[in-house]
């Protein structure tokens, strides 16, 4: 790296190496801004030279932050955000900009895009990014700014807010109920085997490994109607199959053990005004909503 520092920094460098620090690839970040390859590895490699450090490295998953670009990824964020600050202008009009929201699909589709929607048309300068994802996305890489989890985190600098329980059950058609109730072998919609590693699809395995699947999802919400042509019972969470009325629950047991539910941000986005705002928001979606879930 060279040893003298240029004492100015390229904005559009410092973007480039956001997309690519919260991304984790060349191709992600170019599509993210809408610009080539060859435009990001310049520019990365521009803001290198300013900064006199190697900030990320290449590796078989991806890209990843060297110490030094773990340090660069803060001070950028901050620099992103004092932006977003001078784009809304000298009068405080409500949230604006974007903010990031990770959750699971079901709880994404079953639960929180609907009512998310509705925030973000209240707002007129507030933009809203919800990304489904079973694996989680990280808060401290900047991929999201706020997430909805299963379970308080062990670690990181993370403030975690409790918003629910949620209780499991088996939901199908009346039909699907009635047959199993009267002593039929029970017959399931269930995960895909790339999902196999789920909670809820290793539960699945361990207590009912004869049963036949005779359909397959990638998430429950997508299971839940596939449940309405009575082709099955499906393991719901309660807030998605209390929401469908051509489903009811069925009496069968056992049933997966109850979730806690939290919302995370990070510690330093407190006083973030947007970020504060739709994460309030989120919580009283699910303290409105605590019959579906319990």
């Amino acid at each position: 790296m060279a040893d003298r520092k240029r004492t100015e920094l390229d904005w559009q460098d410092v973007r480039i190496f956001l997309a690519l620090a919260r991304h984790g690839s060349l191709s992600a970040a170019a599509r993210t801004l809408s610009v080539n390859h060859g435009t990001v590895s310049r520019r990365l490699r521009s803001l290198e030279e300013s900064l006199g450090d190697k900030l990320v490295e290449r590796r078989p998953e991806g890209y990843v932050l060297t110490p030094a670009g773990t340090h660069a990824l803060e001070a950028a964020s901050d620099m992103e955000q004092a932006a977003e600050i001078l784009g809304r202008g000298a009068v405080d009009e409500g949230p604006s900009g974007l903010v990031r929201i990770n959750a699971s699909p079901a709880m994404s589709n079953g639960f929180l895009a609907l009512r998310l929607a509705t925030v973000a048309s209240r707002y007129p300068r507030l933009n809203i990014d919800l990304a489904a994802n079973h694996r989680s996305i990280s808060l401290e890489r900047h991929q999201a700014d706020i997430a909805v989890r299963f379970g308080r985190p062990a670690d990181g600098d993370v403030v975690a807010r409790p918003l629910t329980t949620v209780g499991y059950g088996f939901y199908g058609t009346d039909e699907a109920c009635r047959s199993v109730e009267a002593g039929s072998d029970p017959v399931f919609i269930g995960f895909d085997e790339a999902d196999a590693y789920l909670p809820e699809a290793a539960w699945m395995t361990r207590h009912f490994p004869r049963a036949r699947l005779a359909f397959r999802a990638h998430d429950q919400f997508a299971q839940s109607i596939a449940a309405r042509s009575g082709a099955g019972l499906v393991l719901l969470p309660h807030y998605i199959g209390r929401s469908d009325p051509s489903l009811r629950i069925a009496d069968l047991r056992p049933v997966p053990p109850s979730k806690e539910v939290f919302l995370l941000t990070r510690s330093r986005d407190k006083k973030d005004p947007s970020i504060r705002a739709v994460a309030d928001e989120v919580a009283g979606m699910f303290e409105q909503a605590r019959a579906l879930f319990l």
